[in-house]
């Protein structure tokens, strides 16, 4: 049977290839629920680890069993380069992935990897050792454990109702909703500082022009104070952002605030320095072009994916072991400079670093009497800590369109995993982006905030249009 699924996943061009996809997915849904539906809340940090992915290593050991990481930053102080500090710094390259070796790596890689492959010239994944670097403070694991048989979803089960947080509300998931909402809830601390966030478009082709963009960002989890606090108790508030546009000229002084409930489309405030106003943006949601990124990136595509579940089912196929990346430190290289790093086509492959890990495979269809410009989606979830790791979409015409990546590093600051950059290709266009990277920032990293600061921008009343305003206004 693994056999089956195994084909099925890599692609098997054999004329019963959709009756192997069925069964399959069939299968490996049912391993999944049955795994689920077996466990209980003894068997988180026993053969479970505290969040629900498996202790035991892979059947051939190149995934290792996992225990718990501890500080994985030694002597690191904020405004050093992060992956100079990693305890396993000193790991090379396993082996390279290119055009002309990749059919030997297809079960382990994704239909958009592959894809990304066969359209980019050049491309390369250079494979290492598999660390399981992801852990969670002890208070973010008793909640968890209080969430099996608490947490639920509302009546559609498509929105988080209730659960007891920071933790995982589903560690022992039966459905897509139920793992897409781990990873929205997985532990970031309560805020997200990015001062000098990097993202980029790459030229049209023909031309030479990028378009590079400096934000001021903050992301505020209310829910991430330590201890306890029930979801209900912070108003199903998921998160609220602030942005603020340094570059290029023409977007400088451009800024926005957000707020995202559960079940909710995010209610956007946007301020525009031309016009000293601020505006709502009610359609400023899903597949909705985001401002000033060329059509390049949806609204949605934020983080891998961001926003509501209500315009998909939510299909849970199971788990796999797959090449994905994972401490990949090199999209948070302070000390780096973007032109070494975002090439003509795609990130440099030295400043990305894949490893094998085991993943939860959830498909995403448009559901009946909804649109969305990508009607399938695939989307793959680190069973370790929760964080989305990539995510491919269809056109309507059934080819990949658009391939995501996101990098996951251990955070030292919360002692837990986190994924902020990424990248995405558009083999359409043939264009890339990167997101929310802090490449060449100096001494202004990213900042994972654990503890309550006075900081204006950890109070709700921030992200208001009329804080916006006073803000704004010059």
């Amino acid at each position: 049977m693994s056999d089956v699924i195994e084909r099925a996943f890599s692609g098997a061009p054999s004329g019963g290839g959709i009756r192997y996809l069925i069964v399959a997915l069939a299968v490996s849904a049912a391993i999944g629920s049955a795994q689920a539906a077996g466990g209980d809340a003894a068997a988180l940090g026993t053969k479970l680890t505290p969040l629900g992915g498996e202790v035991a290593a892979s059947a051939d050991g190149t995934i290792p069993a996992w225990v718990a990481p501890g500080p994985q930053g030694g002597n690191w102080t904020y405004g050093q380069p992060r992956g100079q500090s990693w305890k396993f710094k000193g790991d090379k390259p396993l082996y390279s992935i290119t055009s002309a070796n990749v059919s030997q790596y297809e079960a382990k890689l994704s239909p958009g990897q592959l894809e990304v492959f066969k359209k980019v010239p050049g491309y390369r994944m250079d494979v290492y050792p598999t660390r399981r670097s992801c852990g969670v403070p002890d208070f973010v694991a008793e909640n968890t454990k209080k969430n099996v048989g608490f947490a639920k979803l509302d009546a559609d089960g498509l929105a988080l109702q209730e659960a007891h947080l920071p933790g995982v509300p589903f560690p022992l998931p039966t459905t897509g909703a139920e793992v897409m909402w781990n990873m929205k809830m997985r532990y970031r601390g309560l805020g997200f500082n990015m001062p000098k966030d990097a993202a980029g478009i790459s030229p049209r082709r023909g031309s030479e022009d990028w378009l590079h963009l400096g934000v001021d960002m903050f992301q505020h989890t209310p829910w991430g104070v330590k201890g306890s606090t029930l979801f209900s108790e912070v108003g199903r508030t998921e998160v609220e952002t602030f942005f603020s546009y340094n570059e290029p000229a023409a977007f400088a002084g451009q800024a926005g605030v957000s707020s995202t409930k559960a079940g909710e489309q995010t209610t956007t405030y946007y301020y525009f320095p031309g016009q000293r106003r601020v505006r709502r943006m009610p359609s400023y949601s899903y597949d909705a072009p985001q401002i000033g990124l060329d059509n390049q990136a949806t609204v949605d595509e934020t983080n891998v994916f961001f926003g509501p579940l209500d315009r998909f089912d939510w299909k849970l196929v199971g788990k796999k072991e797959m090449l994905v990346p994972y401490n990949a430190f090199g999209a948070y290289d302070i000390s780096a400079k973007i032109e070494d790093v975002a090439k003509r086509d795609f990130f440099a492959p030295e400043y990305r670093h894949y490893e094998l890990h085991r993943v939860w495979v959830v498909e995403a269809n448009v559901r009946d009497g909804m649109r969305h410009q990508a009607p399938k989606r695939l989307f793959y979830i680190d069973e370790d800590s929760w964080n989305l790791l990539m995510a491919v979409d269809y056109d309507k015409q059934g080819q990949i369109w658009k391939v995501r990546e996101g990098f996951t590093i251990p955070v030292y600051e919360t002692g837990s995993c986190d994924m902020e950059a990424s990248v995405q290709f558009n083999l359409i266009d043939g264009r890339y982006g990167y997101d929310m990277t802090s490449i060449g920032a100096g001494k202004d990293d990213h900042q994972w905030l654990s503890e309550t600061t006075s900081s204006p921008r950890l109070k709700a009343d921030f992200y208001t249009s009329d804080n916006l305003r006073a803000i704004s206004e010059r």
